[in-house]
C-alpha cells in the first residue's frame, strides 16, 4: 500500500496543532509539556484522531510503520529545539475492531496496529541495542554510519572514500555509535477470560527506549503494536512459517483494582436498586453454586471472600490485607471440588490448580531462561497470575511438603519473594485463596480431635480465616433432601438449579461493590467484636487454653467488612458484627474444641495440639525423668505406664506421645522396652 507522505505530515501537523479547538490544541499543550519534563514520547488518543481524521486513522493502522515514521518527523520539525535523540509517537485505545484476543491473531494482521489485553507471564532484562553504528576504516581511517533497522547487525560493505574502496578491514566505534534501550516481555491470556479448560496462548512484545521496564511478571497491562513475524528454520533450513511478535508501540499498566468488567447505566441502577433489598444477603448466599445442596454457612463465607474487605495501608507503612482464605476440608463426596471450580467461573479474577499437578515454582514464580535474550527472566505463577482475585487451589493436602510452604507467604503478607540465580525478587500475590483437603484417613474420626485428622502443618492452617469441617454423616432426613435435590438436577428441574441472581450479573455487583464501596467500622461493631475477643480471651484464663487470637480478631474485622460491601453499605454495622461473629463461632465449635476438656482452643490450630494435651505430653516426659534417676539403665518401659495412669493418663495417650518423642528425639531406647532421655546424657 503506497502512503502520500504529503497528505500524511499535512495530516499530524494539523492535528497536532489544531485539535480539538485551534484557541485550545489538547496535543500543542501536552507538546509544553513534554518540552518541560524532558519526556520524549507523545501518547495519540486514537478516538481524537478517528475524530479528526478517519482517513488519518486509517492509514496508521494499516501502514503503521511508514505511517508512524512520518509521524515522528514531524514531531522532530514542530520541536527542534528540544535536541532530542529519539522522539516518539504513541498510539493508544485503538477502535474495537483492533482490539484483539491473542488467540485471534491472524495472517491478515500482519505489519498491521493491533491492541491486546492481555498478562505479563516474564519479562527480560534491559539491553541496549544499537540503532546506529559508526565504524571506521582501518586502512584509511574513513569514518561510515550505518542506520540499523532489523534485528541483522548491518557492517559495511565497502569504504565509502574513493581513495580506498576497499571491504574492509572496519572497526566498530562503540562510543560515537547510537544505543536504545530494548526488552523483551512474553504476554499470554488473561486467566479469566479463558473457558472451557482452555491452554492459554501468549505472543513475545519487543519494548523501545522510554516504555522498557514498566512492566513485571504479573502486571496485566493493554498493549498496542505492530504485528511482524520472523521466519522459522530448522538446522539452518528455513521453513515456509513464521513466528509473530509484537512491536510495541505504547503500554498501559493496569491497577490491581481495574478490572475489565463492564457496568452500564442500566447495570448501576439496578445493583443500586438490588443492593436496597433487606435479604440481599440471603439471596446472594443462596446464588451461590445453587446445584449443591446445603453447606449455607460454607456459602456464606464464599460470599463474603468474593466481596473482601478493605485493603489499609498505615502510617508505618504496614499493610493490612482485606482478602480472607478459605479452608474446606472433609470426607468425600462432599462436593468440595464443585465449589471451588464454582468459585473459578464466578470470581472477576481466579486461577483454579489442583494437588499433585502444581508445584512450587507454578505457584510462585519460576526462573527461567529467556531463549530471547539467553539470560534468566521470571515467569509468574498461579498466585501472582490471580493477584486481584482468587486462587482455588484443590486437593492442597496432595501436594508435597516444600511446594505447599511456598503458600505461606502468599497468605499472609500478599507476596511471593523469589531468590534464584541471582534473581532477588518480591512479586504481588494479593489474592484470595480457597483450598480443599481430605482427612488423614480418608475419613473423619468421630472420637478425635478434627484437626488432628489433617494432614496439613499448623503454619499453614493457622493462615485461614475460616476453616470448615464438612462431615458426611448417615441422616435419613438430610439424606432424602439430599437425594430429591440430585434427582431433579438431573431431570432439568430448573427451580433447584437457577441462581437467585445470575452469575453475569453477579460479577458486576461484586465488581461494582469492591469499587466504589470502602465500608468503615462503626463503634458500635466495634465494640461488639472487642467484647466477643475479651470474653473469649476471659474463657482461658481458667482453663490454660488460648480460644482467640489477635490473627482471628482481623479475620473477623476483614469479614465484617465483606458483608458490608456486599449491602453496598459505606459502614459497617452491629447486624455485619453479629452476623460474622455467629458464623465465626460455628467453624470455631467445630474445629478448636478441645475434645478432652471442652474448651475452645487457638493452639489446636496453632501448634496442631490443644493446651491439655501439652500438659500431659510434659507429664509424661517428667515421669521419665524422674524414672530415669532411679535406674541406670534408664526407665522401665512398664513402670512409665503405670505411673502416668495414677496420674490419670491412658496408655493408649502414652504410647502416642512415646512414639512422638523418639520423632522428635527427645527421648530413646538403649534397648527394648528400656526409655532414656537426650537431656540425661550430656
Amino acid at each position: 500500500m503506497v502512503v502520500d507522505f504529503d497528505i500524511i505530515i499535512n495530516g499530524f501537523r494539523d492535528f497536532i496543532e489544531t485539535y480539538p479547538d485551534i484557541a485550545n490544541p489538547k496535543y500543542k499543550h501536552l507538546l509544553e509539556e513534554m518540552e518541560l519534563t524532558g519526556k520524549r514520547s507523545l501518547i495519540i488518543d486514537c478516538d481524537d484522531l478517528i475524530t479528526y481524521n478517519q482517513e488519518l486513522y486509517t492509514e496508521l493502522v494499516n501502514s503503521p510503520i511508514e505511517v508512524i515514521s512520518i509521524a515522528e518527523q514531524v514531531l522532530h520539525e514542530i520541536l527542534q529545539e528540544m535536541g532530542q535523540i529519539s522522539l516518539h509517537i504513541r498510539p493508544t485505545n485503538l477502535d474495537s475492531t483492533l482490539k484483539k484476543g491473542i488467540r485471534n491473531i491472524r495472517a491478515d494482521d500482519i505489519h498491521k496496529l493491533i491492541e491486546i489485553n492481555a498478562i505479563v507471564g516474564r519479562a527480560s532484562e534491559v539491553k541496549p541495542e544499537i540503532v546506529e553504528a559508526v565504524f571506521e576504516c582501518e586502512r584509511c581511517g574513513e569514518i561510515i554510519f550505518i542506520v540499523q533497522g532489523s534485528n541483522i547487525f548491518k557492517k559495511p560493505t565497502a569504504c565509502t572514500n574513493p581513495a580506498c574502496g576497499k571491504s574492509g578491514p572496519f572497526k566498530l566505534l562503540e562510543d560515537q555509535s547510537k544505543f536504545m534501550d530494548w526488552q523483551s516481555i512474553k504476554v499470554q491470556e488473561r486467566p479469566e477470560s479463558l473457558r472451557g479448560g482452555r491452554m492459554p496462548q501468549h505472543i513475545n512484545c519487543l519494548l523501545r527506549d522510554d516504555i522498557v521496564d514498566k512492566a513485571t511478571a504479573g502486571s496485566r497491562v493493554i498493549i498496542t503494536g505492530i504485528l511482524k513475524t520472523f521466519q522459522d528454520s530448522q538446522l539452518r533450513v528455513m521453513k515456509t512459517t513464521f513466528s509473530k511478535y509484537l512491536d510495541v508501540m505504547s503500554i498501559e499498566i493496569l491497577e490491581k483494582d481495574v478490572d475489565d468488567t463492564t457496568i452500564t447505566e442500566e447495570d448501576e441502577v439496578r445493583i443500586l436498586e438490588l443492593s436496597s433489598d433487606p435479604e440481599i444477603v440471603q439471596k446472594i448466599v443462596g446464588s451461590i453454586s445453587p446445584s449443591i445442596y446445603g453447606h449455607t454457612d460454607v456459602k456464606e463465607a464464599i460470599a463474603l471472600q468474593l466481596f473482601a474487605g478493605v485493603v489499609r495501608e498505615l502510617p508505618d507503612g504496614t499493610r493490612l490485607r482485606g482478602d480472607s482464605n478459605i479452608l474446606l476440608i472433609g470426607d468425600p463426596g462432599v462436593a468440595k471440588s464443585q465449589i471451588l471450580q464454582y468459585v473459578a467461573r464466578l470470581a472477576p479474577r481466579s486461577v483454579y490448580t489442583s494437588g499433585k499437578g502444581t508445584s512450587s515454582a507454578g505457584l510462585t514464580a519460576a526462573v527461567v531462561r529467556d531463549e530471547t535474550t539467553g539470560g534468566w527472566a521470571l515467569e509468574a505463577g498461579a498466585l501472582v497470575l490471580a493477584d486481584g482475585g482468587i486462587a482455588c487451589i484443590d486437593e492442597i493436602d496432595k501436594m508435597s511438603k516444600d511446594d505447599r510452604s511456598s503458600v505461606h507467604e502468599a497468605m499472609e503478607q500478599q507476596t511471593i519473594s523469589i531468590a534464584k540465580a541471582g534473581i532477588v525478587a518480591t512479586l504481588n500475590a494479593r489474592a484470595s485463596i480457597i483450598a480443599a483437603a481430605n482427612p488423614k484417613l480418608g475419613r473423619f474420626d468421630n472420637y478425635k480431635n478434627e484437626l488432628e485428622q489433617i494432614d496439613l502443618p499448623p503454619s499453614l492452617l493457622s493462615r485461614f480465616d475460616l476453616i470448615f469441617i464438612l462431615k458426611d454423616i448417615p441422616n435419613e432426613a438430610d439424606d432424602s433432601k439430599i437425594a430429591t435435590h440430585i434427582l431433579e438436577s438431573h431431570r432439568g428441574v430448573e427451580d433447584c438449579i437457577i441462581p437467585i441472581i445470575d452469575p453475569d450479573f453477579m460479577l458486576k455487583y461484586i465488581s461494582y461493590a469492591k469499587k466504589n464501596i470502602e465500608p468503615e467500622l462503626t463503634k458500635d461493631a466495634a465494640d461488639k467484636l472487642h467484647k466477643f475477643y475479651i470474653s473469649l480471651r476471659h474463657q482461658g484464663t481458667e482453663s490454660g487454653a488460648v480460644p482467640i487470637t489477635a490473627r482471628q480478631l482481623e479475620a473477623l474485622i476483614r469479614l465484617s467488612e465483606s458483608r458490608a460491601r456486599m449491602r453496598l453499605s459505606t459502614i459497617v454495622t452491629v447486624e455485619d458484627a453479629e452476623a460474622t461473629v455467629t458464623l465465626y463461632r460455628s467453624v470455631i465449635e467445630k474445629v478448636m474444641r478441645d475434645k478432652e476438656s471442652g474448651e475452645i482452643d487457638v493452639d489446636i490450630l496453632m501448634t496442631g495440639k490443644a493446651a491439655s494435651q501439652r500438659q500431659k505430653i510434659i507429664k509424661v516426659f517428667e515421669i521419665i525423668e524422674e524414672i530415669e534417676k532411679e535406674h541406670d539403665e534408664g526407665a522401665p518401659y512398664e513402670e512409665v505406664v503405670k505411673k502416668a495412669k495414677e496420674m490419670g493418663i491412658s496408655k493408649e495417650f502414652v504410647i502416642r506421645t512415646l512414639e512422638e518423642l523418639k520423632r522428635t528425639g527427645e527421648i530413646f531406647e538403649p534397648r527394648a522396652s528400656v526409655l532414656k532421655t537426650v537431656k540425661a546424657n550430656f
